[in-house]
């Protein structure tokens, strides 16, 4: 597997306490081991950050990473949704297609669809060139409204395993639905393609995130492509935390 590099700009940086940085990155770890262990959530029960405590104060600023911008074109669920599950992903990671296929459907039913979720996408490359170039292009597909439709595409079982060159991008656009190609081309190209993705991969090297995925969940970090039952727990107890916080007379985050 290729090694992540990372990228040398480093002008758009999250906007955290230093130590924050730190704290995140080692819950990021934390929640990864904790994955598989053998009292992981492989064995029923499910694992996640917990709530309130010292952390209560780096959760809310990772939170407050949830853009909740109506025209966001990497992004699908209300704006007002209690919870926001901000995923960190590359088209070449292949935990991120089983995610993609397997949980992602699932949550997008039971939970986006009452308004309950919202689910934000961050490009995160981190094996070459061709995942840059993948990241590049969904971008592109975003500008035409047919994002969701190229991830799907993307990530479809052995749809990495055919590459990421130009001509498989754009066949892979053709396939989503994107109307006019020529510009699907020059958009992959564009300043504003690279600067999109160069600030997604900052983002998520800032919050100390390291492999794909990663996903914050209200702020609470969840590493690795868990089983759905996992992303249920956590979706679900950030829902009731919400409500609990806006039941006390406070907006709720």
């Amino acid at each position: 597997m290729p090694t992540p590099t990372r990228s040398s700009s480093s002008a758009t940086k999250p906007v955290l306490l230093g130590l924050a940085v730190v704290i995140a990155a080692g819950l990021l770890g934390f929640v990864s081991y904790r994955a598989t262990a053998p009292d992981s959530p492989a064995s029923g029960t499910p694992v996640t950050a917990t709530t309130g405590g010292p952390d209560a104060d780096l959760y809310r600023e990772l939170a407050a990473l949830a853009r909740r911008d109506a025209d966001d074109k990497l992004a699908q669920g209300r704006t007002d949704a209690p919870v926001v599950l901000i995923e960190y992903a590359d088209f070449q990671c292949g935990y991120c297609g089983k995610f993609a296929r397997d949980t992602e459907p699932e949550l997008i039913k039971r939970y986006v669809e009452d308004g309950t979720l919202r689910i934000e996408w961050r490009n995160f490359p981190i094996f070459g060139e061709a995942s840059e170039a993948a990241a590049r292009a969904s971008w592109a597909a975003g500008q035409q409204d047919r994002f969701w439709a190229f991830h799907r595409a993307a990530y479809a079982e052995g749809a990495k395993e055919k590459g990421f060159g130009k001509a498989r991008l754009r066949a892979l656009a053709r396939q989503a639905g994107v109307k006019d190609l020529d510009r699907f081309a020059r958009d992959t190209e564009s300043t504003r393609a690279a600067e999109a993705v160069g600030a997604d991969r900052e983002q998520a090297y800032g919050i100390g995130a390291s492999s794909t995925p990663s996903f914050l969940v209200n702020g609470r970090p969840l590493a690795g492509a868990q089983p759905t039952a996992v992303f249920v727990q956590a979706i679900e107890s950030a829902a009731a935390e919400a409500a609990n916080v806006g039941s006390a007379g406070e907006p709720a985050k």
